[in-house]
């Protein structure tokens, strides 16, 4: 099978070893408009006909959502709780939850709930959801039940350059935020503003236990926020026409015009 690496451009690699070598795993044949990967290395694809589906780690299909369409287009799906699935429909401000095995669980009408402008929306670390209102400019927290229980302080009391993110991350105790244009922002969960980190312009963005992942043009960027530390890294040529790509604890995602391939790192 086919063998890749990832050569280092500067300090130390993804997985701190000298170089790291990729092999391919497999890959789902298809044309996708978009895909994301769960914690249980689980792929949901959706098709350029709007067709929701997920795969297990092996590849078999498990599951299928075909009401896509019926929501407008799609602006975010976030996966990170496998049990829980949300589709954002930004234009008709409409989250559709759905359950493991992608059966229709909830949908909250925004709307009805007051926030008129949600721009962001993320898994919550109590089964709830995050979401960015951008008219009232600040972090929201609703709970299971669809309802806001908590809110943080308006951000344009805090910042001078009010950020306006695009993604939020739930992780280990703590809420990033990143704006393209203004980077990340690491907020604990009672709204408290820790940290900015000032990298921006990534896409692909992934976050894994404390690492801020991103790509940028041809090259993939690390930044550690222990260490304060940024590593970047040219990708290999044959993944110039990838997509989108998912850096993912154990392997590699890639998005091409006809399939995802999937790599796996030793």
């Amino acid at each position: 099978m086919k063998k890749l690496v990832l050569y280092l451009i500067m300090l130390a690699p993804i997985w701190g070893q000298a170089q790291t070598e990729f092999k391919l795993e497999r890959s789902l044949e298809g044309s996708f408009s978009d895909f994301t990967v769960d914690p249980l290395q689980q792929v949901l694809t959706i098709s350029k006909q709007g067709q929701l589906k997920k795969f297990t780690a092996n590849g078999d299909s498990l599951a299928v959502f075909n009401e896509m369409r019926r929501h407008g287009k799609l602006f975010r799906i976030d996966a990170s709780n496998p049990l829980k699935v949300l589709l954002y429909f930004k234009d008709f401000g409409t989250l559709v939850v759905l359950d493991r095995f992608l059966n229709r669980r909830d949908v909250i009408d925004f709307r009805k709930l007051g926030l008129l402008q949600v721009k962001a929306i993320g898994q919550a670390y109590d089964n709830g959801i995050w979401v960015y209102d951008e008219q009232a400019a600040t972090i929201k927290h609703l709970d299971d039940a669809g309802k806001v229980a908590d809110q943080f302080s308006d951000f344009r009391q805090l910042f001078d350059s009010m950020p306006s993110p695009q993604l939020i991350v739930d992780q280990n105790k703590f809420l990033y935020l990143y704006d393209q244009q203004l980077g990340f922002y690491v907020f604990d969960y009672y709204g408290s503003f820790k940290r900015r980190v000032p990298y921006t312009g990534w896409s692909d963005v992934v976050i894994i236990n404390g690492l801020l992942f991103g790509r940028k043009g041809d090259i993939l960027y690390r930044y550690d926020a222990q260490s304060f530390s940024l590593s970047e890294y040219k990708i290999d040529p044959s993944w110039k026409a990838a997509q989108k790509i998912i850096i993912a604890p154990e392997r590699i995602y890639l998005l091409f015009e006809d399939k995802i391939s999937i790599y796996k790192y030793q």
